[in-house]
């Protein structure tokens, strides 16, 4: 059976629309909520295994909305609040339906964080610290942490299945050496591309441009652009983004609910 893979989120810290932003990204998401983005995060499914990348403050939401009903495990990117903040939305569906702790693999810097931010849920998630460059089997799925640039202990996830690679890295500014020669080739680069103009932070994100030459230069057949912040810099609309995007080839503009079959 295929494995699928599925952004829950495809927006950076803000969320679009953001209740304090009233750019044109923002406006057009108020009015058509289907152009909205919750933050950013990932849903593997192999047939067998339902897995989280990541844990948006957006989760419970998310799950509802693409009918998810069951997690078995969780491999988080780093620990930044965009990323780990809806982990506590799991605590009734462990206590309730699953009756077991789900394992969690974290940043090594990360464990303690963990603990620190949720003292009472030590119990529910059974907490373990991956490695970079280690292969994780599940199922007949390979999951891979690479280190990414983002300024703390970060990891991007090399995906592999029979047929299909797919790197997924939401948060990196371009990628070291060690890692784009891992992901040299993939079907698949879902890569950071938070800023619209000029990158403010040009050490730990991506502008759209740059994340399309990162796609170049590792030789993706597909470079599909999240973790999109619409208010920074210069404010588009997903009809902006899209026309953008298709002056590329093989270069998309990632939505929530985006499904691809490993």
């Amino acid at each position: 059976m295929d494995a699928t893979f599925i952004l829950l989120g495809t927006g950076a810290g803000p969320g679009l629309p953001s209740f304090f932003c009233d750019c044109a990204g923002c406006r057009e998401a108020r009015d058509n909520p289907a152009l909205a983005r919750t933050r950013s995060g990932a849903f593997i499914d192999t047939g067998n295994s339902k897995l989280l990348i990541d844990a948006s403050p957006d989760l419970r939401h998310q799950l509802i909305r693409e009918s998810i009903t069951r997690v078995d495990g969780i491999f988080m990117t780093h620990w930044h609040y965009d990323h780990f903040g809806g982990l506590g939305e799991l605590e009734y569906y462990i206590k309730l339906a699953r009756n077991e702790a789900i394992p969690i693999y974290l940043p090594p810097s990360a464990v303690e964080q963990f603990t620190a931010a949720f003292p009472n849920l030590t119990e529910a998630f059974a907490v373990k610290s991956w490695q970079f460059a280690r292969q994780y089997r599940v199922d007949s799925l390979g999951i891979t942490p690479l280190p990414a640039n983002h300024g703390i202990e970060t990891a991007g996830f090399l995906l592999e299945t029979a047929g299909t690679k797919l790197a997924y890295y939401p948060d990196t500014a371009g990628l070291p050496a060690v890692s784009a020669g891992k992901v040299n080739g993939v079907d698949w680069l879902i890569c950071d591309a938070t800023f619209h103009g000029d990158n403010w932070f040009p050490q730990a994100h991506m502008s759209l441009e740059q994340a399309v030459d990162l796609g170049r230069q590792i030789g993706a057949k597909n470079t599909v652009l999240t973790h999109l912040a619409v208010h920074y810099s210069r404010p588009a609309t997903s009809r902006q983004l899209a026309e953008e995007a298709a002056a590329y080839e093989n270069v998309c503009v990632a939505y929530d609910g985006m499904r691809i079959k490993l």
